[in-house]
């Protein structure tokens, strides 16, 4: 049996300041299956923070973007998997106003624009808008919720 070891993960946070939402995808893959993610993946020997963002963002949905910033770290301990990740929170830009494209269909079932506030709004489950807390039918992939845990007043972060 391999020795567990911790992995760093990358996920662009693509930023369109026209709508002020974020792009999100369906995860496919049996890690996080069925979980709402950004684009994103693991870091490559030798590669730059930024660099890993600008390609799993192209080869997940065709999009050419910049990153600009890190904007947050997590720790994030899949405990039922037995795995263990870093995960770096990067915001990047579009270059142009092209839409996502699904380019690796067995990892995602497809993108969409999202605000931080809809995401709140489906992650404490009061999809009514109520107040209720009623569990809502979204499912966010760990890191994302462990970034909004850290960091609730994550707008002001962008």
């Amino acid at each position: 049996m391999a020795t567990p070891v911790v992995r760093v993960g990358v996920a662009a946070v693509i930023h369109d300041p026209k709508t002020n939402k974020l792009i999100f995808g369906t995860r496919k893959a049996s890690h996080g299956n069925g979980t709402i993610q950004f684009p994103g993946g693991h870091l490559e020997v030798g590669e730059s923070w930024f660099a890993c963002a600008e390609r799993e963002t192209l080869e997940e949905t065709g999009l050419l973007v910049r990153a600009k910033k890190l904007l947050a770290t997590t720790n994030d301990v899949f405990d039922e998997e037995k795995k263990h990740y870093i995960t770096l929170f990067i915001l990047c830009e579009r270059t142009d106003d092209q839409e996502p494209a699904v380019l690796e269909p067995e990892k995602c079932a497809g993108w969409f624009w999202k605000s931080w506030s809809d995401v709140k709004v489906l992650i404490s489950g009061d999809t009514s808008g109520s107040g209720s807390g009623q569990q809502g039918e979204q499912k966010f992939f760990l890191p994302i919720l462990n970034l909004l845990r850290d960091h609730p007043d994550i707008e002001s972060l962008m």
